[in-house]
């Protein structure tokens, strides 16, 4: 067997390969001698047909076969041959493809790149450090109590925080448009969620009130149809409502499914709010270790794993939209819209990979048992979600890069420059809030 290689980009490379017609003939007629023994040929007894026979009858299709497995193995064997690791699964050209007198092929790949590390003691990292006070679990509650908020009729004039239900039409130009019209329509004065000018036109109405209220659609609105344009809308209020906070005692926490009253309540959001913390810390400072490590560690990317990165986020985009009822675009999106995101996950794999290799980092059973541990702790029925990720290998695969992935990062952190920064509760987990 003889092999050529040619490097064809950074990472590139043409493999060439011409296996002698020796190695294919053998195969083949071994191959023949053993169906010889078993087939059966009219005119003949069972493994009595004389071998030329066979080989007329069964020749082509048994060389077809020996070629296809030959092309396997001798793309394996010259890969191993000329110490060549590729990225992706190499393509034969099918124009270099010679099957006559011999086997000839020419396959076209990416290797992985070459890098040395960049010692991560050199890593600067900002650590988050974050104490849930009393304050921050009657903020918590409060926000609770909000999002149940109960809704009365109220007489008078409506006020800031109250609730008003109305019809409207909306026209620019004097010509209706579409998603313009709406009928008990509820919007809150106040809550700042209506294109400017829409709330401010509805400053001290009270029900059965009619107004026009003039706005103008922002430049960058999503309906492109609508941007930039002014419109009228006629609107009739048809209630004006007050809003009732529930009462925060122990009535409260068993509606909510929270035994023990209020104080088992606070301890309830307080489990709560220490995971969501936990978790949040840890995503934040992950984001840190990631730029980072990328920024310390310029290296070639094979560009048939970018490609393949481009693909899965592509299809991944495609089911959530599919999910949430939205329309897809045929034939997918355009892929290069994920390429820099695509670049960034394939460049810190690369870059993981290689710490995990140099520093004999695993994931144990007793890791990957605590981690899909914690991550049944939320639902409802814990052992039931441990159960599912123990039913699949291919779920229990992701589990252990997702440990392998934490330990990596936990590695970084024990030799790059930590500083602490103290924040709030509400500075870390709402930031830019006033």
């Amino acid at each position: 067997m003889q092999v050529s290689v040619e490097t064809t980009g950074t990472l590139g490379r043409r493999m060439t390969v011409a296996v002698p017609e020796e190695r294919i003939s053998g195969a083949v007629k071994q191959r023949l001698v053993s169906m010889q023994r078993r087939v059966r040929i009219d005119g003949f007894r069972p493994g009595k047909a004389p071998l030329p026979v066979v080989q007329s009858r069964f020749g082509r299709q048994v060389r077809e076969e020996v070629i296809s497995e030959v092309l396997s193995t001798t793309l394996v064997e010259a890969l191993a041959q000329e110490d060549l690791n590729p990225a992706a699964m190499p393509v034969i050209e099918p124009d270099s493809l010679v099957q006559e007198n011999g086997l000839e092929y020419t396959a076209v790949f990416d290797v992985y790149p070459e890098f040395e590390l960049a010692p991560c003691s050199g890593l600067e990292i900002e650590k988050p450090v974050v104490e849930i006070g009393e304050h921050d679990v009657d903020e918590t509650i409060q926000s609770i109590r909000e999002q149940r908020i109960r809704w009365r009729e109220k007489q008078g004039v409506a006020e800031d925080g109250d609730q008003l239900v109305l019809d409207f039409v909306g026209s620019i130009g004097g010509e209706p448009f579409e998603g313009g019209r709406a009928e008990d329509f509820r919007m809150v004065l106040g809550a700042g969620r209506m294109i400017k000018g829409f709330e401010s036109g509805l400053q001290g109405v009270k029900a059965g009130d009619e107004r026009v209220v003039e706005v103008t659609f922002p430049e960058d609105y999503h309906a492109a149809e609508l941007a930039g344009k002014r419109a009228s809308f006629e609107v009739r209020v048809k209630r004006v409502e007050g809003s009732e906070l529930p009462k925060l005692d122990d009535e409260f926490a068993a509606h909510l499914g929270v035994s023990g009253g209020v104080e088992g309540l606070r301890e309830e959001v307080r489990a709560n709010m220490r995971r969501e913390l936990d978790t949040t810390l840890r995503s934040r400072i992950k984001q840190q270790v990631i730029d980072a490590l990328l920024a310390a560690n310029r290296i070639d990317l094979p560009e048939s794993m970018v490609e393949r990165e481009m693909r899965a986020l592509a299809a991944q985009a495609q089911r959530r939209l599919a999910q949430q009822g939205m329309p897809t675009e045929e034939g997918g999106p355009d892929l290069s819209m994920f390429r820099e995101q695509a670049e960034r996950q394939v460049a810190i794999g690369l870059i993981v990979s290689r710490i995990i290799e140099q520093n004999g980092i695993e994931a144990t059973a007793q890791d990957m048992r605590a981690t899909v541990e914690e991550m049944a702790q939320p639902y409802d029925h814990p052992q039931e979600v441990i159960d599912w990720y123990y039913e699949e290998d291919e779920r229990l695969a992701a589990v252990e890069a997702l440990v392998l992935e934490n330990k990596v990062f936990d590695w970084v952190l024990e030799q790059a420059k930590v500083r602490e920064k103290r924040l709030s509760f509400s500075e870390l987990m709402r930031p830019g809030r006033r």
